[in-house]
């Protein structure tokens, strides 16, 4: 979504810039960074983090109590992230009744929550250790019926009933101990790496029994709340799905706002175990009318929901970026895919030879773009290749760089108050790929009155399914942004291939 300012102006190694071939985002400042141990889920929330409030907060209306300044900081970073609060009061008030009601059989009913939706595509949920719970809407989106959304809230809940934030810390703490230990005490290189080893294997392994914990902890509130139990089977499947998805030549893009499956693992062992546990409770053939009726309701309540990113926050349209509300809009060269995350636009090429990376800065309006590019914010610039240009009556400038493995091609232009930065990468640079960063770079323009007024965000809509109507054809209807209509069709409604659809049923679809 691009931030103002993310990046700091410190010097920045083009290593760090594309490592190990792949091409990734920069050494942020901490302006830039939401670190994931405080982010997704109690589990890796630290109470040192989070202040006392987190370590012991009152058991009753915590979530009423006012923020400390940690956990106020702590809200805040998170909304940055992902895109802000999503206003909607009919989620609102879905997701509020869906925590209540799993509140009410836990076995800590007297614990409350405070339920932000944010504003973000990304498929995600967590909470802090006070209660602050947070559920994105892509997450919302991606559910087929409450029981699905229970199941995610309520291994969230878990995480807060089990302690997970409290006992993770303990057991960095000692992680920590060992590795200070180690670094001090221990002359032997190899019996000290055995020991780093161990202790970091520990720590992942503790990670790892808490979510277990937590998928059991919130089958069982779900299944007490007469949820369907095996809605978190159908939510860990399709998140994984879901997964699947994105393009392979964007696995090197490290996005920002990382989804659930970054942070909660979603393996075949998991949803195994998800399984052994809901049959605990009842039956797979015992899912009948009940759960189809509040289906029914969830497709009413989520039917018209933003799907994608939200264009306020800029959004990209195959090859083209557009941002409404910096009124700035670029296209990338011919075979790349884009991804909009909080501190810059990336994109790769197919094959992942070429990269590009577009962000903003504050730079001072007496400072020449020139002397910008030779101030020291990236490394290893070719002197002789600095030159003044002009990109469509916008003053830039352009340079040369050479890492180990990559070339690269900078620039930098100035619109209104910022300094938009574009860095352009090819392992094997030619003055074909230089013309296509040219071509590129003069695509970026100042959108039109009419471009920014038609700017208007993809939409969930339920559609009936009428006699005749078949997957592949509803799925033509969708107006997603890549190639995948067909397979993203089928994640959406939890359909497996060979699945047929039924008339007088509804299905989600997407459109402008």
């Amino acid at each position: 979504m691009i931030e103002i300012g993310a990046i700091e102006t410190g010097a920045i190694s083009l290593g760090d810039l594309v490592g190990r071939g792949r091409f990734e985002t920069f050494r942020l400042g901490r302006a830039g960074i939401l670190c994931a141990a405080l982010v997704l889920t109690a589990c890796t929330a630290s109470p040192s983090t989070l202040g006392p409030q987190a370590v012991n907060p009152p058991l009753a209306k915590q979530a009423d109590v006012p923020m400390s300044p940690e956990v106020l900081r702590e809200h805040q970073r998170i909304l940055a992230t992902y895109g802000g609060v999503y206003s909607d009061q009919r989620l609102q008030s879905l997701i509020e009744s869906t925590v209540e009601r799993l509140v009410a059989v836990s076995d800590r009913p007297e614990l409350h929550y405070k339920v932000t939706v944010l504003n973000s595509q990304s498929v995600n949920a967590f909470a802090l250790p006070t209660g602050q719970l947070y559920v994105t809407r892509g997450l919302i989106v991606l559910a087929n019926d409450d029981s699905e959304l229970a199941s995610v809230l309520a291994h969230e809940m878990g995480h807060v009933i089990a302690h997970h934030a409290e006992l993770r810390e303990e057991h960095a703490r000692e992680a920590e101990l060992v590795s200070r230990v180690v670094s001090d005490v221990v002359t032997d290189p190899a019996a000290g790496a055995l020991a780093l080893a161990k202790s970091k294997l520990a720590l992942a392994s503790f990670s790892r029994s808490q979510e277990f914990e937590a998928d059991a902890i919130g089958v069982g509130i779900a299944a007490r709340a007469d949820y369907d139990p095996y809605g978190a089977v159908r939510f860990l499947t399709a998140m994984e799905h879901n997964s699947d998805l994105k393009p392979e030549d964007t696995g090197a893009i490290n996005p920002a706002a990382p989804d659930f499956l970054s942070s909660h693992p979603a393996t075949p062992e998991r949803i195994t175990n998800a399984i052994t546990t809901a049959r605990q409770y009842r039956a797979p053939a015992d899912n009948g009318q009940n759960f189809a009726q509040a289906k029914a309701t969830y497709l009413a309540d989520i039917n018209g929901v933003v799907y994608g990113e939200d264009p306020s926050e800029g959004f990209v349209r195959g090859r083209r970026f557009l941002h409404p509300k910096l009124g700035f809009t670029f296209t990338a060269p011919d075979g790349f895919t884009l991804d909009n995350t909080a501190q810059a636009v990336l994109g790769i090429k197919r094959g992942g030879g070429e990269a590009v990376r577009l962000d903003v800065v504050r730079v001072p309006a007496e400072q020449t773009l020139t002397d910008y590019l030779n101030s020291g914010w990236i490394e290893n610039i070719d002197p002789a290749t600095v030159e003044e240009i002009t990109v469509n009556g916008f003053p830039g400038a352009t340079a040369a760089a050479k890492g180990d493995q990559w070339d690269f091609r900078l620039y930098a232009v100035r619109f209104g108050s910022d300094v938009y930065r574009f860095i352009f990468a090819a392992k094997h640079r030619t003055p074909e790929t230089d013309r296509s960063f040219r071509e590129s770079i003069n695509s970026f323009r100042r959108m039109t009155l009419a471009e920014t007024e038609q700017a208007k965000p993809l939409r969930l809509r339920i559609v009936t399914v009428a006699p005749g109507d078949t997957v592949e054809k509803l799925a033509g209807r969708m107006a997603v942004p890549d190639r995948g209509a067909l397979e993203r069709f089928r994640v959406l409604n939890g359909l497996d291939p060979g699945d047929k659809l039924k008339p007088g049923s509804e299905v989600k679809v997407v459109v402008e």
